[in-house]
């Protein structure tokens, strides 16, 4: 008898996100239950509060299996937020320190594939993504008063405050979390 080898993980790329995100910042998110209208100033308490949640979701069996074509497995949900924590905290660094800064642009799927996500060791990933939200989480910390109204804007011309790009990022990690892995 011979034991069966797990099949590799799917690392093929998944269809690109076309929807418009950004509208969760003013209407709240369906699908995840998002409430935008909370305090910003709570942005980083809000964040650290996903980070159990998060490690636990990569302490599960079987995150490398995608649930349904086209849709990233647990793991690469886990490891597209511990990447968009660096590149949110970059965004926030950028609208501090620069009057109105135009973003380095980030393709998500493409980073994906690159880093082939779907490969990646659960335990690092782990200890990764909980390093980064509480980084992030620190910086949303630091901010204060008239910094909130600090603006900056991506390539495509969307604009954000900094206190728009937390409820952006706040979404992001919380819609993650409830509506695609289930944490």
């Amino acid at each position: 008898m011979t034991a069966e080898r797990p099949e590799a993980p799917d690392i093929s790329p998944v269809p690109p996100e076309t929807k418009d995100w950004t509208v969760v910042i003013d209407q709240g998110c369906g699908e995840c239950g998002f409430d935008p209208h909370l305090d910003v100033s709570a942005t980083g308490e809000l964040v650290r509060d996903t980070v159990e949640r998060w490690v636990a979701v990569l302490e599960r069996p079987r995150i490398t299996e995608r649930p349904r074509p086209g849709t990233w497995s647990p793991l690469e949900y886990a490891c597209h937020v511990r990447d968009l924590c660096r590149v949110f905290r970059e965004r926030l660094r950028l609208m501090l320190d620069e009057e109105h800064p135009v973003f380095p642009d980030w393709d998500q799927d493409a980073v994906a594939v690159q880093e082939r996500y779907n490969e990646q060791d659960p335990y690092e990933a782990s200890g990764e993504i909980a390093q980064e939200l509480r980084a992030t989480a620190d910086a949303f910390d630091a901010v204060a008063g008239e910094q909130w109204a600090r603006t900056g804007r991506r390539g495509d011309g969307t604009e954000f405050t900094v206190a728009r790009l937390a409820v952006y990022f706040r979404h992001d990690v919380e819609h993650h979390l409830r509506a695609d892995v289930r944490g």
